[in-house]
């Protein structure tokens, strides 16, 4: 086996180790940990086995295979970019709510308060 497949094959290994370790340590989502410790496995399966992202390039007409891992890298991280703006509106949302809600429950408070008086 050549050293770049034992670096990718190790890169990986170590990875999906972190990602369970956060996992576990309760610092990374289950969800989300399960979405990195995929492509960490990815990661060793073409270290392993770096004729297999041939293979795949191969079918869908690619010459050149390492333009399929990049353009699969890009499309990845568009989704993963898009998912956390999704979360963080939502989010937001859920904090604007409370603040109204909060604020609402004051009002409430003051003016029971100025009934009492």
């Amino acid at each position: 086996m050549a050293t770049f497949q034992i670096t990718t094959a190790a890169l990986g290994v170590l990875f999906a180790a972190v990602i369970l370790f956060l996992i576990r340590g309760d610092r990374l989502y289950l969800r989300l940990g399960l979405f990195w410790f995929v492509l960490a496995v990815l990661a060793v399966l073409l270290g392993i086995w770096p004729r297999l992202l041939d293979g795949v390039a191969d079918q869908l007409g690619i010459r050149y295979s390492p333009t399929l891992l990049l353009v699969c890298a890009v499309g990845v991280l568009f989704v993963k970019a898009l998912h956390a703006d999704m979360v963080n509106t939502r989010i937001e949302r859920q904090v604007r709510r409370l603040n109204q809600s909060l604020a609402l429950l004051n009002i409430k408070r003051q003016q029971a308060d100025n009934d009492n008086l």
